[in-house]
């Protein structure tokens, strides 16, 4: 069961189940997929090693967080029609 937890923990893990329900609101294309799973995947990685369990009132931890959001915000909009990334923005 331990081992269990720990995959549902994993970046991709988390990825796919996002990229899941983004899909299930969108009805996104397979490229589309693709491109969100890898930028959920890396925003998830960032996060980990750069904000998550830190103090998020350090200056350096709030803006890398900023940088990797808007990372993430970025690759949304270029993949996402204007439509889908309203509706993606407001998820």
């Amino acid at each position: 069961a331990q081992s269990l937890s720990q995959d549902q923990e994993r970046p991709e893990v988390i990825a796919k189940l996002k990229t899941s329900e983004i899909n299930d609101a969108f009805d996104l294309t397979g490229e589309q997929q693709r491109y969100i799973f890898r930028a959920l995947t890396a925003n998830e990685v960032n996060l980990r090693k750069h904000v998550n369990g830190k103090d998020a009132s350090n200056p350096e931890v709030a803006a890398n967080k900023k940088k990797y959001d808007d990372a993430l915000s970025q690759a949304m909009k270029k993949t996402l029609t204007p439509e889908q990334f309203a509706q993606w923005q407001k998820m």
